[in-house]
């Protein structure tokens, strides 16, 4: 493995970035993340929405009580130190963690380590697996109605923490077993909420675009640049409570994701959505999203921050 990865200020060999097994954040499920992606440019190596993802990252530090010293400029320039770094990077995940082996819940040392890894997941990591990532073109999709989304008053959705991604663990084994590729959770209320790692989308009959509220879901960079992406686009879009069955009879459904992009659903809970996948607003939107993430989109040429800065 020829990666490195930024550890606590330094760049280390991939092999040599490890933590204990005793370690608080891994046997308390306390480490921050996000995930980016990144792309080839005409002007080089370019990572998509830099600010936003390291904004959310601050952002769960601050939800979860993790004392991370580092600012935001300064994780921002280790990102990129971290993309020069590592030529053909595709994607870079940040944790911030307590890797101090620990007794109690609180722990007696708050040291906050920060790791930055840039890399190729289907090169650096599906590669050895023993099986293929489940990827198809179109989803089916199972609305969970028993394992409801991550409630507020005990770890909010707002927070990329990764004890947050346990109880939707099993659930979507589940649904696998089933012959479904994802699923959905629902809210306190019954509403859709997101899946594990993404948000979704519906069209509606008039072409019109809902996503849920941001109280009861996770900040979805990419759920924002599609809401952005529509509004250039003329597309009317809202945020608002949606019901499984209002979702089932949409025009159009999606989910979006850094590694999902826009992808369409074909069914849910076993019956087609619409008239056919992709449907004309989610293909649209696609088109658009790739185009800003290739930098070919001069208008949203400012969310992407280059690893190698040319003229």
């Amino acid at each position: 493995m020829d990666r490195q990865i930024w550890l606590d200020g330094e760049l280390i060999p991939w092999e040599r970035a490890t933590v204990h097994v005793l370690s608080h954040s891994l046997q308390r499920g306390s480490l921050i993340f996000d995930y980016m992606s990144v792309h080839e440019t005409k002007q080089g190596p370019a990572v998509f929405r830099l600010t936003d993802h390291v904004g959310r990252l601050l952002h769960s530090a601050e939800l979860v009580g993790l004392p991370l010293t580092l600012g935001a400029a300064e994780i921002e320039a280790a990102i990129l130190e971290t993309v020069r770094a590592n030529p053909g990077a595709k994607a870079v995940k940040v944790s911030a963690y307590l890797p101090s082996i620990e007794v109690d819940v609180v722990p007696l040392d708050p040291h906050v380590s920060v790791a930055i890894a840039a890399y190729d997941p289907q090169r650096d990591i599906n590669a050895g697996k023993p099986n293929p990532p489940h990827r198809p073109e179109f989803l089916k999709i199972w609305i969970e109605k028993r394992v409801k989304n991550r409630r507020e008053d005990i770890v909010p959705p707002q927070a990329k923490v990764s004890a947050n991604y346990t109880s939707p663990m099993q659930a979507k084994w589940n649904a696998r077993r089933a012959g479904y590729d994802e699923i959905l959770l629902v809210d306190e209320d019954g509403c859709v909420a997101e899946g594990p790692t993404t948000n979704v989308f519906m069209v509606d009959g008039d072409g019109a675009l809902a996503t849920p509220p941001e109280a009861r879901v996770l900040l979805g960079v990419t759920r924002r640049t599609i809401l952005d992406l529509a509004r250039a686009e003329g597309i009317v879009a809202t945020e608002r409570a949606i019901r499984p069955e209002e979702l089932s009879a949409a025009a159009e459904v999606f989910l979006t994701g850094t590694t999902a992009g826009v992808w369409p659903v074909e069914s849910i809970d076993g019956e087609k959505v619409g008239k056919g996948v992709p449907g004309p607003v989610s293909a649209r939107l696609r088109e658009r999203f790739l185009a800003a993430t290739r930098g070919d989109d001069p208008a949203f040429a400012h969310w992407l921050a280059q690893a190698n800065p040319k003229g």
